[in-house]
């Protein structure tokens, strides 16, 4: 049975086909983190749900995704189901207490939690070439705008910074492919045409201030639980690619912000991945080089990342070999690709001599699972066939009037609601085309460059310099006149496409009067 130092899974099969051996999880080794596999409707959710009340109630905060709403019971109190309770009596689990867990929700857009925000800057060019699906030469172009903000002294918040920046960088090509290597309009078009995209499937909420703190999924309660920070990611599925870019974002600040703890006696935070292929599906190498080195450094940091997936081949090998606790449900073996994954999953255990692992998992029952943990010294454990215990919380989702109340008595209630739009490099960029214009309006006005259209300007007698010849008048396809130029810099300044479209009318009607 589990104590201060462990984590209750279940209890394992004995020879005699009684469960009795208790299988845990020990805390000191929960940042060596951990994989939860099996096909659909084998338990993956209610392993996950207990080990994040395991960490909870050992003072360990805890980070996961709801991909369905099932985990969101977790904040409510477990009531006795025949079900449940004959499950405890065969795990041995005495006294099977019920408990509600401190749960904070977290959505990206906003409507079934507390909103998440990343700044452009901490995305990085990286990340944002991963979730715009950008070619190499348009990631080398992003990796560009961000140089240029750097030396320039631009923030960059939200996607109109980034957008009015790279229009900005269209104009002054010539000038940074000098620098930087070849800037093309058609290549900066195209990464345009891909944040219009992520516009519209909601990453504007996503981008933006105020930007989530660390230290605010890494709370405990008074009475020294952990709270899970439970992530709303049903609407989030829809677009696959954010969901694993903001996970890998997450990852990625926890490592750089955390310092280092060497083995704790327990982990300062545990990080569930639901739905873990949608990492790694259609990844470039360098993507997976990153993972790989933040799953294999943030353990000094103290955080545990637990994958869940359907298929162990899900994970590449150089990620698979760093996780060291393993809960493997069923799988089925009927396709030639579902066995190799049976093959693989068994192989990775450490053989128990009572049975063949690659027949158990295909024979394993609905809350039945292969368990491996880490030992003393991190050995791994033997494999057991283990029935896992029923969870303290409710099984199954919360209900909306729920959910509400309990944003609304959330600790970071109010913190993140409303939006912030300081000044960044979109507003700079405006106020420097704003100024240029107003320079070149009060240049005119001065006479320091004067149109010579005849009868205006130099071509003036009275103010022709004594026997000088008229400069010849120079085409006017070569100058602008000031509406043109004032609709130009409005051009540069909006964000939106309906914007473009209504100027690109007064533009072309200007062009047939002047003819």
């Amino acid at each position: 049975m589990a104590d201060d130092t462990s984590i209750f899974i279940g209890a394992s099969r004995t020879p005699d086909d009684s469960y009795q051996r208790a299988e845990t999880l020990l805390l000191q080794y929960g940042n060596r983190h951990g994989l939860v596999t099996g096909a659909t409707g084998t338990g993956k959710t209610v392993s996950l749900q207990i080990l994040a009340e395991g960490f909870s109630n050992a003072g360990v905060p805890v980070f996961c995704a709801d991909i369905k709403g099932d985990l969101s019971g977790i904040a409510m109190m477990g009531t006795a189901q025949d079900f449940l309770v004959k499950r405890a009596e065969q795990v041995k689990l005495d006294p099977y207490d019920f408990q509600e867990f401190p749960v904070i929700f977290w959505d990206l857009f906003g409507e079934q939690g507390h909103p998440i925000r990343a700044t452009v800057s901490e995305m990085g060019p990286l990340l944002l070439s991963r979730l715009m699906n950008l070619s190499e030469a348009q990631e080398g172009i992003m990796n560009i705008a961000f140089r240029i903000a750097d030396e320039e002294g631009m923030l960059l918040l939200d996607l109109k910074d980034l957008q009015a920046l790279l229009a900005n960088i269209a104009e002054r090509a010539e000038e940074i492919g000098a620098r930087y290597g070849n800037v093309t309009k058609p290549s900066v078009g195209a990464i345009q045409r891909t944040l219009l995209v992520l516009e519209q499937q909601g990453a504007t909420n996503f981008f933006g201030e105020p930007a989530l703190r660390i230290a605010d999924i890494m709370r405990t309660t008074r009475d020294g639980r952990g709270a899970i920070s439970v992530l709303a990611a049903d609407k989030l599925m829809m677009n696959p690619r954010l969901y694993a870019t903001f996970l890998l974002w997450l990852m990625s600040e926890l490592f750089e912000e955390l310092p280092e703890v060497g083995d704790p006696d327990k982990p300062k935070l545990v990080f569930f991945f639901d739905e873990a292929h949608l990492l790694f599906d259609d990844a470039p190498k360098v993507l997976i080089d990153r993972v790989e080195q933040v799953v294999r450094l943030i353990r000094s940091k103290g955080v545990g990342v637990y994958f869940v997936t359907q298929n162990p081949l899900d994970i590449p090998e150089t990620v698979l070999a760093q996780l060291g606790n393993r809960v493997q449900h069923a799988l089925r073996a009927y396709t030639p690709r579902e066995q190799k994954a049976v093959k693989t999953a068994a192989e990775t255990f450490r053989p128990n001599p009572d049975f063949d692992c690659a027949t158990v998992i295909t024979q394993l029952g609905t809350g039945e699972a292969l368990v491996s943990t880490l030992e003393a010294k991190g050995v791994p454990s033997m494999v057991q066939r283990t029935l896992v215990r029923p969870p303290s919380s409710r099984l199954g989702p919360i209900t909306p009037d729920e959910r509400r109340t309990m944003i609304t008595e959330s600790p970071v209630a109010g913190q993140y609601d409303q939006t912030v739009d300081r000044e960044s490099a979109f507003e700079m960029l405006q106020k420097k085309a704003k100024d240029a214009l107003d320079a070149e309006a009060q240049q005119q006005e001065s006479g320091g460059s004067r149109w010579t259209i005849p009868g205006f300007g130099n071509d003036d007698p009275a103010r022709q310099p004594t026997g000088s010849r008229r400069a010849p008048a120079p085409r006017s396809s070569n100058r602008q006149t000031v509406a043109e130029a004032a609709i130009k810099s409005v051009v540069r300044s909006v964000g939106s496409s309906v914007g473009r479209a209504i100027v690109r009318g007064i533009l072309g009607s200007l062009a047939r009067g002047r003819r």
